[in-house]
């Protein structure tokens, strides 16, 4: 199964670095969109990007116990002038009860309470509480454990369809693939292939305030036992360039939850970009949740290199 999945992956891969060079003629950069937050400037001649943002959260999504993730993410961004191609190879430790992990590597609500409210005591009574149970993914006991690995590898592509003139916003279209290679049964992942597709919008205003809107769907793999829902996701912000290098932003989340039971995963991010020089950037933000189905809080700090 595991080549099935490294076929697969390398099939993807080649299609997608294929549609990106064929919609980037000359090769020439594109200004990065962080989170839609367009670089000012001009352009340099630095085509590649290797990056790493390690990030921590913790919350219940919902449930009676505290899951807490770390997530490393290396990626290695090939920039073209109408577009960028991405690999994302993460890092990741979970501690949780299996109620909860990371797809996409977004900390998620993926299993049914299976604990009574009043304690430990396992709900026997749920058929799918008990095909987790029959998966190892978990206990009878509501016991919490950490485990740590390799996350799920994701290819993402962006193709700048409308560039920003007049009253119209910078558009660029998005699709990621998330391969399944994170550990199943180690609470990592969940062991099956989602795919999805986007849109990216910004818009500057008075010189140095900007508008974000950015949206998508994304396809989720049903694992072993369970059935997933598919997630529309949004969200919605604004930031301000202190000046050229030194961005600032917040913006509102929403994802829709992967089991029907839950609520939507809902959190205000705020985020900060500093352009150091041509080569080096350094990014970091805060998430806050503002529903059950999200982290409680969450916190990052990354730098990516440019050459």
């Amino acid at each position: 199964m595991y080549r099935d999945i490294m076929k697969r992956w390398w099939s993807v891969m080649g299609v997608v670095v294929v549609c990106a060079v064929a919609f980037a003629p000359g090769f020439a950069p594109a200004a990065e969109n962080q989170r839609g937050a367009q670089e000012l400037g001009p352009a340099t001649e630095k085509n590649w990007q290797v990056g790493i943002t390690p990030s921590y959260s913790s919350g219940n999504f919902g449930t009676n116990t505290t899951s807490e993730f770390v997530y490393v993410p290396t990626s290695i961004r090939r920039l073209f002038r109408d577009g960028d191609v991405t690999v994302v190879i993460p890092f990741v430790s979970v501690t949780s009860n299996g109620s909860a992990t990371l797809v996409g590597g977004q900390p998620t609500p993926i299993g049914e309470d299976c604990y009574r409210r009043s304690g430990t005591e396992f709900r026997f009574d749920k058929p799918e509480c008990v095909a987790l149970l029959n998966s190892g993914q978990l206990s009878a006991r509501q016991q919490k454990v950490t485990h740590s690995g390799l996350g799920d590898i994701i290819l993402r592509g962006r193709y700048y369809a409308i560039e920003e003139q007049g009253f119209l916003p910078l558009i660029a279209l998005t699709a990621r693939i998330k391969v399944p290679t994170a550990d199943e049964g180690k609470g990592l992942g969940t062991g099956a292939l989602d795919h999805g597709y986007g849109v990216e919008m910004s818009k500057r205003f008075g010189g140095n305030w900007i508008g974000f809107f950015d949206g998508g769907y994304n396809f989720i793999g049903d694992p072993d036992g369970r059935e997933l829902r598919n997630q529309y996701w949004y969200d919605v912000g604004g930031g301000y360039y202190f000046n050229r290098e030194f961005l600032v932003s917040a913006y509102y989340e929403e994802y829709r939850s992967l089991v029907a039971d839950f609520v939507n995963i809902r959190d205000v991010f705020f985020a900060f970009n500093y352009k150091a020089s041509d080569a080096w950037r350094y990014n970091g933000g805060v998430t806050v949740g503002l529903s059950n189905g999200a982290p409680d809080y969450g916190v990052s700090l990354g730098t990516s290199y440019r050459f």
